[in-house]
């Protein structure tokens, strides 16, 4: 006769008890209010579009392969531009915004708190299929009369010259500022309101300290883009004179509406990627995270300085000269907060026993690609600098290695982390460390060009080229090519172990935070005895047991006869 004072490790899993196989059928997923089942919906919906924001991408590259405007005679300079476009507003409003809390968050979220779903599950789904409705409306605007704006909308192009579809495609972008926002307040009531006792403030893992304030930013910013895009349609469809300066309006406060929101919205991008790259670093390092209240601070010292730096988008649009130093030191103060983290991280791994598995590989990459990013944000936000690198390609490549270098890598590397408690399957590390080492190779190959031909004068958004940045180019889509099947190879690599992995362990990687508790795949109630809440970084509360080949608690096994961690964990 069973009894629940037996070890979870002990009791194998059955079938039907993980979240995947409790219901079948495609309505079982279609009105689930389950949290994982939505974060993985959420997980294979902006999977694709980064797949054809990706292929979008690699067009516009072979297109710039040669300064000769025939060499791919079917992207003339209006498809360009709504190629560039439809590239941006993909990846940023469709990928990389959601990405994170949405996939990753919601699938992990309640299983680190303890909880059996979010707090409002109804509204979860809600935010999922707002997503999708969203999406439809880009998807439309492309396969009407496209989209050539560029991905920020400006006027007075977006509401007197374009001939595209800049109504569908602001309200696409409307109705997914509704899901963010669903999905921001639903992780803030859960954090307050469903933590197990025990858990204090400062016993949550980092990684929901991120998504605290990535939800807060999305509950108090995405309200301004939403009326600034109704603003920009009613302008478009009535000829208000909100924005035309024929009819009284400024054009430039489109700009300051516009950023005071997507400014905070990088910051939505990348807090919950460095919420991603502590717990990576802590577990593989085998060591408690260094400065854990300082990292936790920061989070929040990033959530509310992103809201007063927004002006340093404008610096050449005619503002004041006290206006501009201003948002220069601001630019500037909200750096220490990154570095904290980055001080931090590497304090971290320092005499750590470091374990270089496929997430930590991720992670290393991430340290490297999202410092130059940082580092070269600081000439953006020096004013001399600035005249001269903006709108250049200079801040493409910045803002490519903050977002690809940090948010996307981060991505990939948490996806790794999780994918065995996801999906109940180990993947090949080999291929995977592989696939770590292609991206990491092939970004740099891609960017670091970039900056040479902005420093240079090359404009961004740009059809055609004078020939003395050709050179740079051919790099840059040498490894843009290279990027992709990098980032192919690691889809692969997950894909595969669907069908040919080993059995996934509760707790493959030795971390101590609450979801690895739980079996692999979760339950469908994520747990099923109460799970014990401890230091999430005590990685003495865990040790190897070789009869599952996997780390458990101390407190469920009688006796430890072989505490040493293994060299392939």
């Amino acid at each position: 006769m069973a009894t629940d004072v037996m070890p979870a490790h002990s009791e194998p899993a059955r079938p039907e008890d993980n979240y995947l196989t409790a219901s079948r059928g495609f309505m079982s997923w279609a009105v689930t209010l389950d949290h994982k089942r939505i974060g993985v919906m959420y997980l294979i919906g902006t999977m694709t579009a980064m797949f054809l924001g990706g292929l979008l991408a690699l067009v516009l590259r072979a297109e710039h392969l040669s300064g000769n405007p025939n060499t791919l005679p079917f992207v003339t300079h209006d498809v360009y531009n709504q190629l560039f476009t439809l590239h941006g507003a993909i990846m940023v409003f469709l990928f990389i915004i959601p990405s994170i809390p949405a996939a990753l968050g919601n699938f992990i979220l309640p299983v680190m708190l303890g909880a059996k779903d979010v707090a409002f599950p109804r509204m979860n789904l809600c935010s999922f299929y707002l997503w999708i409705i969203g999406a439809i409306f880009f998807v439309c605007a492309l396969l009407t009369t496209g989209l050539d704006t560029g991905w920020t909308f400006y006027t007075p192009y977006s509401t007197n010259t374009s001939q595209t579809n800049v109504v569908l495609a602001t309200f696409g972008a409307f109705i997914l500022g509704f899901s963010s926002i669903f999905t921001g307040l639903n992780f803030i009531v859960t954090i307050h309101t469903m933590r197990p006792p025990g858990m204090t403030w400062f016993r949550m893992p980092l990684f929901l300290w991120s998504l605290y304030a990535t939800a807060i930013i999305q509950v108090l910013a995405t309200p301004v883009l939403g009326i600034t895009l109704l603003l920009l349609a009613a302008e478009r469809m009535f000829g208000l004179g909100i924005f035309d300066p024929k009819l009284g309006g400024d054009p430039v406060l489109y700009q300051h509406f516009f950023w005071f929101y997507s400014h905070p919205a990088v910051y939505i991008m990348i807090l919950p990627a460095m919420g991603i790259i502590s717990e990576l670093i802590s577990t593989f390092s085998r060591k408690p995270i260094f400065g854990y209240r300082f990292i936790a601070f920061s989070s929040m010292a990033i959530a509310l300085l992103g809201f007063l730096v927004w002006g340093h988008h404008m610096f050449t649009s005619g503002q004041s000269e006290m206006v501009t130093i201003i948002f220069s030191v601001l630019t500037f103060s909200v750096s220490i907060p990154s570095a904290i983290k980055v001080f931090n991280w590497l304090a971290t791994m320092y005499k750590g026993s470091i374990v270089l598995a496929t997430p930590m590989c991720y992670a290393l990459s991430f340290l490297f690609l999202f410092t130059i990013g940082g580092l070269t944000g600081l000439f953006l936000g020096a004013l001399a600098t600035d005249i001269h690198l903006h709108d250049t390609y200079f801040v493409v490549a910045h803002f490519h290695y903050v977002m690809m270098g940090g948010t996307l890598v981060a991505f990939i590397g948490g996806l790794f982390y999780w994918w065995p408690k996801m999906t109940g399957r180990m993947y090949n590390e080999f291929w995977g460390q592989i696939s770590s080492l292609i991206v990491f190779v092939a970004f740099n190959l891609t960017f670091f060009p970039q900056f040479v031909m902005g420093s240079r004068g090359m404009p961004r958004r740009y059809y055609n080229y004078l020939p003395e940045f050709q050179v740079y180019h051919v790099l840059s889509t040498i490894g843009a090519f290279l990027l992709g099947f990098g980032l192919l190879l690691a889809a692969i690599v997950l894909i595969v172990s669907l069908f040919k992995g080993k059995k996934a362990p509760a707790n493959p990687w030795g971390a101590a935070t609450l979801e690895w508790q739980c079996t692999s795949p979760p339950p469908l109630a994520n747990f099923e005895k109460t799970p014990t809440v401890g230091n999430p970084y005590d990685m003495n509360s865990v040790v190897w047991d070789p009869d599952t080949e996997s780390f458990i608690r101390r407190g469920d096994v009688p006796t430890v006869k072989d505490e040493a961690t293994p060299a392939h964990s």
